[in-house]
């Protein structure tokens, strides 16, 4: 389980030069505490934004020589143990190699106890205005979210965030960052943003560790961006809390994703493979997972990124954007329910929440951003969507709730390849973004295009959008980038 095209000296001159642009020094100036896993910025409004960050007992992450655990199953009929995912009719078993332990395996990054507080200021002015101190929560994985307030609309600011040691009222450490607000309600504005989904560890692609499309996707200047969920793979070595939060410690302390979530405002939705396990629920049954429990699995989320009230929320930005974004595990019925009207993926109070805001919107264009596929197709196999069978009722209704309404799209995630489908009874156009490296496209073959493909890519990459005013009036375009961010496909809708 090693990144593709990474060595060690590479890795650890890209943790290097990162720490040069962060701290702008060229050995450590303190003992800490640190920002190994960075900072994330979320959930950004015309005058709110959340900063996120984690302290860390070390400056860096342990380095790609260091061994990973092993988990193996025992057979219920032999008793003898295997490392086979088929036999997991008994609870796992995890073993760390000799001499090794949780804190000292790949990725790994140790939190530590202090406090932080945050340093912001809008482009072009001298003074910061800055936070008070605030402890980060052993309890909570030694993380922090703070929250700033009357913030100007549209406007770009500057972040420094600093770390201070217990008992300490002196600064230790800062890393350095940036984001822009979203305009007002009122305000025809040009906004870009990007979305992903599935950046699984083992299929990393960019030299010296992380992923090619943050550094594409930055190219781009996008005002946010969204993470559609399978933000990290619990599923094999996630049979505990440490061990669920080791995968985000191990994920974020990448270079390219601290430089990244450092830059740009992210709004981030959970799926599958971040709450628990493939495909789960609520009261889902198995021995697969050890002593890791859904419910852990949605706290742990919480404390991993920024995060408002609920994790389904609607988002303006200016007079011609709205987005939504949905939950699709903490409220959903069991996959295995026989499907009807009882049957849900978003729960009541979540749809009516979703149609009556959706129609009381004025934003001239409107898209519902989803975990999982609505339109589809999706694989005879697979039973856990909007457009498998198995949720067929409620998906009906959705759909052709969705396609009453103007300038409507839907973009989702899930999926591990790129495609536009149009529902062939309401109409209903829906954006796969695909994964996040070519490593992990699959699940699909180019040759099986259907009527309802409008574009079909088996590949690794991500989705823009951007909205803009021209000589026509309000447009809205969807781009669909490989993982170096040339454009593979797109289309441009102009405002009905």
């Amino acid at each position: 389980m090693r990144h593709a095209g990474s060595s060690i000296r590479a890795s650890l001159l890209w943790l290097a030069l990162l720490t040069l642009v962060l701290c702008g020094c060229s050995e450590r100036a303190s003992e800490g505490p640190y920002f190994a896993t960075g900072m994330k910025v979320g959930e950004v409004s015309s005058n709110q934004a959340i900063v996120w960050t984690r302290l860390t007992r070390a400056w860096e992450r342990v380095g790609d020589e260091a061994p990973l655990p092993d988990v193996q199953y025992r057979h219920p009929e032999t008793g003898v143990l295997s490392a086979d995912w088929g036999r997991r009719s008994r609870a796992p078993l995890v073993r760390f190699p000799e001499g090794s332990s949780i804190e000292r395996i790949e990725g790994a990054v140790p939190g530590a106890p202090g406090r932080v507080r945050v340093l912001y200021r809008a482009d072009g002015e001298a003074d910061w205005e800055q936070t008070d101190w605030q402890s980060v929560d052993p309890e909570l994985d030694f993380t922090r979210q703070v929250k700033l307030n009357g913030l100007r609309p549209d406007t770009r600011y500057q972040l420094r965030v600093e770390s201070s040691a217990p008992g300490s009222n002196a600064a230790a450490e800062a890393i350095e960052g940036r984001f822009r607000t979203a305009p007002a309600t009122h305000q025809p504005s040009r906004v870009v943003f990007a979305v992903s989904t599935g950046q699984a560890y083992p299929d990393q692609d960019a030299p010296g560790g992380g992923y090619k499309i943050y550094r594409s996707i930055l190219a781009l200047d996008p005002s946010f961006f969204v993470h559609t969920g399978d933000i990290v793979y619990y599923d094999r070595l996630a049979k505990t809390q440490a061990l669920a939060r080791w995968h985000w410690a191990r994920m974020y302390s990448l270079p390219t994703n601290l430089d990244f979530h450092r830059q740009v405002a992210s709004y981030f939705i959970k799926d599958d493979h971040d709450t628990w396990m493939n495909d789960c629920w609520p009261g889902m049954e198995t021995p697969f997972m050890g002593d890791f429990t859904f419910e852990q699995g949605q706290a742990i989320f919480l404390e991993q990124v920024p995060m408002g009230e609920r994790t389904w929320r609607r988002s303006r930005w200016g007079r011609d954007l709205e987005i939504w974004m949905v939950e699709g595990r903490d409220y959903r019925s069991p996959n295995t329910m026989p499907d009807g009207a009882e049957k849900t993926i978003w729960g009541a109070e979540q749809r009516a929440w979703l149609e009556k805001t959706l129609e009381e919107s004025d934003a001239t264009f409107r898209i519902l951003i989803s975990p999982t596929p609505i339109v589809g197709p999706d694989r005879a196999n697979k039973h856990d969507n909007h457009s498998n069978p198995d949720f067929q009722h409620e998906g009906n209704e959705v759909r052709r709730f969705l396609a009453r309404q103007e300038n409507m799209f839907v973009v989702c995630g899930d999926r591990h390849w790129q495609y536009v489908s149009v529902d062939p009874e309401t109409g209903v156009r829906e954006y796969s973004c695909g994964p996040a490296s070519d490593q992990h496209a699959g699940g699909w073959s180019n040759d099986m295009v259907l009527p309802s493909h409008r574009y079909l890519n088996v590949i690794g990459g991500f989705l823009s959008v951007t909205v803009e005013r021209v000589v026509d009036g309000p447009t809205i375009s969807f781009r669909h980038h490989g993982v170096d961010g040339e454009v593979l496909n797109e289309e441009r809708h102009t405002a009905r």
